[in-house]
């Protein structure tokens, strides 16, 4: 009866979320803050050209991803020429200007081998005693030189002729369409590169990250100019950790911490800030996705459009590419979890959603910059981040902590304006099985709590989630690609992480079952296909994973990373099958 008359009252949270001016307008969709580049514009322009004749064989993000090779307006009266009072254009015209006139997807950065590899490390991979994992192993460490990436000179000169941003250092893209550097993916990919000792290439990542964020205020979806109206999952914080951890480099620590503010500054004021105010009349900080932006997004601008096509007026539209970019904000691009009604996309509300991971990772942060400040002296600094993860904790476990599944749960808000305050009652918990549900015990104020992480295994154990191949994003088989029955690499890895930490005893067996559920897949996968997949069916061994608004991808970068990660901590005996 308690735990019925607790979950009553925190059903009744009212949520203010308070806003200043500039923010406010933005809600009203009055424009996007971001604005597009004129050469964005004009590559959508190109976009939607290729897919009138082509249809939907066309990748949008192809297009305003070619370079040009002229000068725009050169280009734009070119182009112009070509369609100027035409219904369509033909294949073979459409075809003669892209020629003429730009350059291929990709031909702005150049391949080059990274500094500090070398075929097999010294120390790589000590405890993988099977010949043939072994052997897999280091085709998957070789294909860090096949993502290995350089901005060519000529981008730092010629910016209004590309749509890439420039990077001062080398970087690894993670693979096929995705030909820049991605923020959360490269997380992953550092993981995977501390396994392999390219201790440079890993910081090379960072510092290209920082130099995004000292240029905008934040990092970037990915390293293009239509990017820059999102972030992503913020785990800058966490890759330095890592790196640092490894590598005891400090000046690494001390050039980034500035940069880690100015970030933590960006989640934590205006439209990404949540206040929560509880029947009890204690105030909660909690954080959401909030994308710069309401128009259809660039790299998908024909497929927003055409999704957005149902929709009745301006103001509707404006409302619904603002959550398309909010969710591809979250990584988690698309799922049911951001959706009213899980069959109909245009109803993303991720803006109307705080999230579990978003605020794990912001904890995560604090803690972080906590330790980095006292690294570097500054111990008013980590005494004040110390405070802010505490109070985010209190946060979390008040509003999205729920005894009763034993998880943490999203929870959806309903809105209405008061002009420059946006007053939200929150509806309820999402009491829909995620695997994000579970990511807070990634957090160290989380897996220290060892009576917590025995009831959080116990809820995992019967989620459903735990598949024959992995850990599904989801139960619902939506056709979204961040849903059932698709697993994805950094879920795998923050739960077994979180589970390893803990030190309980059935946390480590549960780590080892799902990494070696992992591991075996992506075995399987490699070999029937011969390529690394970005994401996997967890329902059947060696079958990589389908839907969402693009082809499965290949390379790839998180993916590699997750599997070196896993082997160096596991490892796999000689007598361990690995052929299922």
């Amino acid at each position: 009866m308690l735990v019925q008359f607790l979950l009553i009252i925190i059903s009744k949270i009212l949520v203010t979320v308070t806003v200043s001016s500039s923010a406010f307008h933005m809600e009203s969709d009055s424009g996007p803050v971001k604005s597009s580049t004129p050469v964005v514009s004009f590559l959508e322009r190109v976009q939607d050209a290729a897919f009138n004749i082509y249809g939907t064989r066309v990748d949008p993000k192809t297009y305003v991803d070619m370079p040009l090779k002229f000068d725009l307006r050169v280009t734009q009266e070119a182009f112009d020429k070509l369609v100027e009072g035409k219904v369509s254009v033909s294949a073979e015209e459409f075809t003669r200007f892209t020629e003429s006139y730009l350059e291929s997807a990709g031909d702005d950065m150049e391949r080059l081998e990274a500094e500090d590899y070398v075929e097999e490390p010294r120390g790589f991979l000590a405890n993988v005693e099977h010949s043939e994992v072994r052997e897999w192993a280091l085709k998957v460490h070789s294909l860090w030189n096949s993502l290995t990436r350089r901005v060519r000179v000529k981008v730092n000169s010629e910016t209004q002729l590309h749509t890439l941003l420039p990077l001062p250092e080398p970087f690894l893209i993670p693979g096929s369409r995705f030909r820049e550097l991605y923020y959360w993916d490269s997380y992953w990919v550092i993981r995977g590169l501390l396994v392999s000792k390219m201790y440079k290439t890993a910081t090379a990542i960072v510092t290209n990250l920082v130099s995004l964020v000292d240029e905008y205020g934040f990092a970037p979806n990915g390293a293009r100019a239509y990017y820059t109206n999102r972030s992503q999952p913020p785990l800058l914080s966490a890759m330095i950790y890592e790196i640092y951890s490894s590598t005891g480099d400090t000046q690494l620590v001390k050039r980034c911490l500035p940069a880690l503010q100015k970030e933590y500054k960006f989640w934590n004021s205006g439209i990404h800030k949540v206040t929560v105010q509880d029947a009890q009349g204690c105030t909660h900080t909690l954080n959401r996705y909030y994308a710069m932006w309401n128009k259809p997004r660039p790299e998908a601008f024909v497929k927003d459009k055409a999704y957005a096509s149902k929709l009745l007026n301006a103001s509707e539209k404006q409302h619904f590419y603002r959550e398309l970019a909010s969710a591809a904000e979250s990584g988690w691009d698309f799922s049911t979890r951001w959706m009213r009604d899980p069959s109909d996309l245009t109803t993303l509300a991720t803006t109307s959603v705080i999230p579990v991971d978003l605020n794990a990772f912001l904890l995560g942060m604090e803690r972080n910059i906590a330790l980095f400040a006292e690294v570097t002296g500054d111990y008013n600094a980590a005494k004040h981040f110390l405070k802010l993860s505490d109070a985010r904790k209190k946060a979390m476990n008040s509003v999205l902590w729920n005894e009763d599944m034993k998880q943490w749960l999203d929870y959806w808000l309903t809105d209405s304006t008061c002009e420059e305050t946006q007053v939200w009652e929150a509806r309820h918990q999402n009491r829909n099985v995620f695997a994000s549900n579970f990511i807070p015990l990634w957090m160290e104020p989380f897996y220290t709590d060892t009576s917590l992480v025995g009831r959080v295994v116990e809820s995992l154990k019967s989620s459903g989630l735990l598949r024959v191949a992995g850990v599904a994003t989801s139960l619902t088989n939506s056709g979204q690609q961040w849903d059932f029955p698709n697993g994805w690499a950094p879920i795998q890895h923050m739960l077994v992480e979180g589970l390893l930490k803990s030190g309980l005893e059935e946390g480590r067996l549960l780590a080892e079952e799902i990494a070696v559920r992992w591991i075996t897949t992506n075995y399987k996968a490699y070999n029937r296909t011969g390529v690394m997949h970005e994401k996997i069916d967890v329902e059947h061994y060696g079958k990589f994973g389908g839907g969402g608004l693009y082809a499965p991808q290949t390379g790839f970068g998180w993916s590699n990373g997750v599997v070196l990660a896993f082997l160096e901590e596991f490892g796999w005996p000689r007598d361990r099958n690995i052929d299922y």
